[in-house]
């Protein structure tokens, strides 16, 4: 990849969604890296960006060990300096984010520095692939290894988890494990089959995923649980009917699977089934009031909420609400938005409906429903539209990972405090 050391030449190269390297040629000159000397790099920003250019990527171990947090799909800028090392003579080894496309880059220094705007900013040379950032800094979260449509996410023991789902290419197997007091991304043990559009809940310390796509146009009856302790994944008895785009929610040590798609997929089911973990059967709750697929489910004071979906392709706002004592299904107020495919956490005896698509588009939207006064408030938007994202709560913040936005399918995640209605794909490392 080098060139003669002689040239001023800068040789480019990103690294794209799709694990390839391209040729930096079709940056089309947006960006220029100079050399500044043996104490300094400088990047010279020559011209907006393409609004097309792709941003999304992805980690790789192809590229080596990089610093958590500082690999990303998001950028505040058109350009993010990651960290340079001198390799020899006067050739600078870099890595940096240029429209929020990941670039390897070989800078070959100049004997007379370039002129550049005086707000540039000089980078230490010396800075290592491999060290930490300052107290206090903002980095991007660290995407996930894959990108993530229609997956299924669960907080576990303070670790976010990420299952299966679609990446465009294929329906994913693949389990990964966030731990946000590192920032980092790792693999568990792989579901034991392939699927996407499901929900997962915990119950009694175990994950518990049903139904599905496999992504054959097959709807799926199996399921299975996870053993954290055995980092093994096995079989639960099979549902009644094959189900897809079903909510899913653990209330009182029942697993709860409701709604869904029709073997067909052309409308939504009123069916609610619970399932004893313990006895490890299957049983009919009351059906819903409203037909629903791809609605969101949660549990909130002890009874479950079923939020929005469709009943065949039209999006719906209606919000019902289950209580397990007298087996009954309740409407409630209304989202003031209607949407399929959203995300719902609880959090501080609030409901959080995140995103989703409204039948046009997918949204950045998002609203909290306060069941003491039965109504729904609209909060800060995402900075990303995203539906069939995964919407979890880890200690005080609610995070929101993957997902569609309507052209690509997403690997970053982006995090909301509640206290300032905010969201970032940011985080202080420091503060974890």
């Amino acid at each position: 990849m080098g060139r003669d050391t002689k040239s001023s030449a800068v040789q480019t190269l990103y690294y794209s969604a799709d694990h390839k390297l391209h040729d930096g040629s079709q940056l089309e000159g947006q960006a220029q890296l100079c050399g500044g000397g043996d104490d300094h790099i400088q990047l010279v920003q020559k011209k907006t960006p393409r609004e097309n250019l792709q941003r999304q990527t992805s980690s790789s171990n192809t590229l080596g060990t990089i610093s958590p947090g500082l690999a990303g799909t998001l950028c505040k800028h058109e350009w993010k300096y990651i960290a340079s090392e001198k390799t020899s003579g006067n050739i600078y080894l870099c890595l940096a984010v240029l429209n929020g496309v990941l670039c390897v880059i070989f800078l070959h220094g100049r004997s007379s520095p370039l002129s550049s705007p005086t707000s540039t900013p000089r980078l230490a040379k010396s800075m290592s692939f491999e060290e930490s950032p300052e107290d206090g800094e903002e980095h991007l979260l660290t995407p996930m290894h894959y990108a993530r449509s229609g997956l299924g996410t669960a907080e576990l023991d303070g670790k976010l988890i990420a299952a299966g789902g679609y990446n465009r290419e294929e329906c994913l197997r693949t389990v990964e494990c966030y731990d946000p007091k590192t920032d980092r991304w790792t693999f568990i043990a792989p579901m034991r089959t392939p699927r996407a559009r499901f929900q997962m809940a915990v119950l009694m310390g175990q994950l518990y995923v049903m139904g599905g796509s496999n992504g054959h146009s097959d709807e799926l009856s199996c399921g299975e649980t996870y053993n954290p302790h055995e980092d093994e994944w096995t079989q639960v008895p099979e549902l009644r009917t094959n189900r897809c785009n079903a909510g899913v929610c653990a209330l009182k040590n029942i697993l709860y699977v409701v709604g869904g798609s029709d073997p067909c997929g052309q409308k939504g089911l009123k069916n609610c089934d619970a399932f004893d973990p313990v006895n490890k059967t299957w049983s009919n709750c009351a059906p819903l009031n409203i037909r629903r697929h791809q609605a969101a489910v949660c549990e909130l004071g002890g009874y479950m909420y079923v939020i929005g979906g469709a009943e065949s392709w039209n999006c719906l706002n209606s919000v019902e609400r289950y209580n397990p004592e007298n087996n009954t299904w309740t409407l409630v107020a209304p989202m003031n938005v209607a949407r399929r495919g959203a995300g719902a956490a609880m959090h501080e005896g609030k409901l959080y409906v995140v995103g989703g698509f409204d039948g046009s588009r997918a949204l950045r939207c998002v609203e909290m429903y306060d069941p003491a006064r039965n109504e729904w408030r609209m909060l800060g938007s995402m900075t990303s539209a995203r539906s069939n994202a995964g919407v979890e709560v880890l200690g005080d913040t609610i995070w929101a990972v993957g997902g569609f936005d309507g052209n690509d399918f997403l690997n970053s995640m982006e995090v909301y405090g509640p206290g300032a209605d905010v969201w970032s794909p940011c985080a202080e490392l420091s503060a974890n």
